[in-house]
């Protein structure tokens, strides 16, 4: 959406008039009303928190992002022909000169692997701009690649529309060239005018992500930023766009090693000093005040009933999971032989977009300009394999029951979100499906319709097996979505409980598929990889 402040009466008049006449559920689907955030009231008891807990939803940009369910980090610049991972700013331009950059390569590639969105390291800490920023002399423009008449952003963004990718922007707060870091008020207006730039010339971006590093300035100071000021402005230039890691919209996992968490948590408390400085529309408007991080993200438990008792306010704040398809962030010609396997990225992919996540993968381009046909070779092979394995339902089209009465199988096989199964408070919560033959699996996947709110805290998974129900699996929260691998179960009787849940669960979907080259798990790593 365009600001359309400065434009004549009569311009704004006929701007007012178009609006007016637009269908209603456009002008809806942009600021629906929903509760991302709630203030809990002093006294409030456990049974009320609880019910509190399970009505907090995401804001229409919170759930547009989450069913992008993958998307592509690109890391790109001077790093990449200094071959390191951190530039301390006093690198040369000179020495940026792709030989055969090819964006619709990168672009072509992450859009047949599946991935939804383009994130694009327009700035990292060196302070080299990958875009001829007005406000630097330490951009493109000064590098030999296109005689200095280069817009690498403009290209990815051109490249993203081409091959229907959505579109995002990293831009470094942390600045190692610019002369004003750490002159907090100076570089703030300094960083806002890049901001600018990118929001403003380069069509519709659809997520904006921050790092949180930061560091003293030349003058010796540490660098303050106006993190209020910076949302408020995305919210005005680009108001679709989700504000990533260090902002209102998405949370940080915690590692970078592509591993969730076994139980994710989208709603989390949030406290702050003065709860005043908290607008309830955070996310839907404007921020009118800035915005912290809640807690220790590396936590294991973020949001189960313990961690939310005494708390302010709770919040919808989903988890990204990045991870680079290499060892580092920028490519290193050393590391053309340690690009993660298919099976490998088969293992985070169940372990991040599986756990209530989205997964963030990272894939760096080398110093010609090109996608390595190793990191595009694993990457297809990966998504062959993950095509292959969703492409059945063996749930589909099952006999459905419920407490001993029969319900609808298509609200749950749908492939729908917005449509779930919901057992009234006197019904049993779990439901017993016939299949249509016998046949063996073990992938089960769950989605909760989260447009109500994350509610399920543990559900079991069983089997008729020889005259009997035996246990399968269990897990404990769903969220958007969670997929769990299993050994092999052949059988045509199958029954999901959920053994407890904040108010009624909200299931979306229930599928039950089959990878045949797959092997038990038993854990997953919990340090960076």
């Amino acid at each position: 959406m365009k600001n359309t402040t400065g434009y004549p009466a009569l311009a704004m008049l006929l701007l007012w008039i178009a609006a007016s006449l637009l269908p209603h559920n456009v002008i809806a689907q942009e600021k629906p009303e929903v509760a991302n955030i709630i203030k809990l009231r002093p006294g409030i008891t456990e049974a009320e928190l609880i019910e509190t807990a399970a009505g907090v939803t995401p804001s229409w940009r919170q759930l547009n992002w989450q069913r992008l369910e993958a998307t592509a980090f690109i890391h790109f610049g001077l790093n990449t022909f200094y071959n390191q991972e951190w530039g301390k700013g006093t690198e040369d331009p000179a020495r940026f000169n792709p030989t055969r950059l090819n964006t619709d390569q990168w672009a072509k590639a992450i859009s047949e692997a599946g991935l939804k969105m383009l994130i694009m390291t327009c700035k990292h800490h060196d302070g080299f701009c990958l875009w001829p920023s007005k406000y630097t002399n330490h951009t493109v423009a000064a590098s030999p690649w296109m005689k200095g008449e280069g817009d690498l952003v403009k290209m990815v963004s051109e490249s993203c529309h081409k091959y229907n990718l959505k579109f995002g922007v990293y831009l470094s707060p942390w600045d190692r060239h610019e002369p004003s870091y750490g002159n907090s008020d100076v570089y703030n207006k300094f960083f806002l005018n890049q901001l600018t730039e990118l929001l403003s010339n380069y069509g519709t971006v659809d997520e904006v992500w921050f790092d949180g590093a930061c560091a003293e300035g030349p003058n010796g100071k540490k660098q303050v930023y106006d993190w209020n000021s910076y949302y408020q402005l995305i919210r005005r230039l680009q108001p679709a766009a989700v504000i990533s890691i260090m902002g209102p919209d998405i949370r940080w996992v915690g590692t970078e090693s592509g591993y969730g968490r076994e139980t994710e948590w989208s709603v989390v408390p949030y406290s702050a000093a003065s709860q005043d400085k908290i607008a309830a529309e955070s996310q839907q408007a404007e921020m009118k005040a800035g915005f912290i991080p809640p807690g220790d993200l590396m936590n294991q438990d973020l949001g189960s009933r313990e961690k939310i008792a005494g708390a302010q306010s709770l919040i919808w704040y989903p988890s990204e999971v990045d991870v680079s398809i290499r060892p580092g962030w920028f490519w290193h010609g050393s590391e053309n032989a340690e690009v993660k396997s298919p099976e490998k990225l088969l293992d985070i992919y169940f372990s991040s977009v599986g756990r209530n996540s989205l997964l963030l993968l990272n894939i760096p381009p080398d110093t010609t300009g090109l996608i390595n046909q190793a990191d595009i070779k694993s990457l297809q092979a990966w998504r062959n394999t993950l095509n292959n394995i969703f492409s059945e339902n063996l749930a589909k089209n099952a006999t459905v029951s419920m407490g001993g009465a029969k319900t609808d199988i298509q609200k749950i096989t749908d492939q729908n979100d917005t449509t779930s199964w919901t057992p009234a408070k006197t019904d049993p919560m779990s439901i017993e499906l016939k299949l249509k033959k016998t046949c063996d699996f073990n992938i089960l996947l769950l989605q909760e319709n989260i447009t109500k709110g994350q509610r399920i805290e543990h559900f079991t998974l069983e089997a008729w097996v020889d005259q009997k129900w035996k246990k399968i699996t269990e897990g404990t929260t769903v969220g958007y979505k969670r997929i769990l691998r299993f050994p092999d179960v052949k059988t045509n009787k199958v029954r999901l409980r959920i053994d407890q849940s904040r108010l009624e669960p909200t299931l979306a979907e229930f599928g039950l598929y089959r990878y045949r080259d797959l092997a038990p798990t038993t854990g997953s790593p919990t340090e960076k990889e």
